[in-house]
């Protein structure tokens, strides 16, 4: 094994190169207003988005929902504000 050191990583380099799309799940509890709420989080984070790139899948007993997000992500910090928004959200139970 080689005693040789690995340079330090930036913890502000991405692996992601912007603009890129980006998909996020978001899932919660079944509610008819969850797919709008969340439209409107995202939305906010990116203003191009729009309802038709929204995939949304039900549970097998419909208990929640499942919708699948592909936004135009322009900055890690752009992703970070997002997720933080989604994943402290009330109707929000999992962001992936």
């Amino acid at each position: 094994m080689s005693n040789q050191m690995l340079p330090p990583v930036d913890p502000a380099a991405s692996l992601i190169e912007y603009p890129s799309d980006f998909p996020i799940k978001i899932m919660g509890a079944m509610h008819d207003d969850f797919a709008q709420t969340m439209l409107e989080v995202v939305v906010s984070h990116d203003p191009s988005f729009h309802a038709a790139k929204m995939d949304m899948r039900p549970s097998s007993k419909g208990n929640y929902l499942a919708i699948t997000v592909t936004v135009v992500a322009t900055s890690r910090e752009q992703l970070d504000n997002l997720y933080r928004a989604l994943s402290g959200h009330p109707m929000v139970k999992m962001v992936l």
